[in-house]
């Protein structure tokens, strides 16, 4: 009985593991590169898309004042492509911005709880 229910336990944390890594989607890595005087931001995302019904959908910068500054839609599910780069281009910064959040979201939770703050080298 007591490997029993130990087992039940490891399955019932395994199940629970698997639903978080299913879950919200993930900000891996961001950077940002200065053209002229607009910036693009090349953007990483990880998220166990399961396809149409469930996938990152979406990433956006919010700037100084929580102001959206540039939103990058996804329009196809990449489970086979994980992580994943995409990129944003034309975006105009406020003077003087020295960092950005970044926010991803996903077609069931809708934007993830955690921002990915990233410094802006105007160098």
């Amino acid at each position: 009985m007591k490997l029993r229910l130990t087992s039940g336990l490891l399955l019932s944390g395994a199940l629970l593991s698997g639903s978080s890594i299913a879950g919200e989607v993930e900000i891996v890595e961001a950077v940002a590169q200065r053209h002229g005087a607009q910036w693009q931001f090349d953007v990483t995302l990880r998220h166990a898309d399961s396809g149409w019904d469930h996938y990152a959908d979406r990433w956006r910068i919010i700037g100084p004042q929580g102001r959206e500054l540039g939103e990058r839609i996804l329009y196809h599910p990449h489970q086979h492509e994980q992580p994943f780069t995409r990129s944003l281009s034309g975006v105009e910064l406020p003077d003087g911005t020295r960092s950005v959040e970044i926010e991803a979201h996903d077609s069931v939770h809708g934007w993830a709880a955690t921002r990915y703050t990233l410094t802006i080298d105007d160098n």
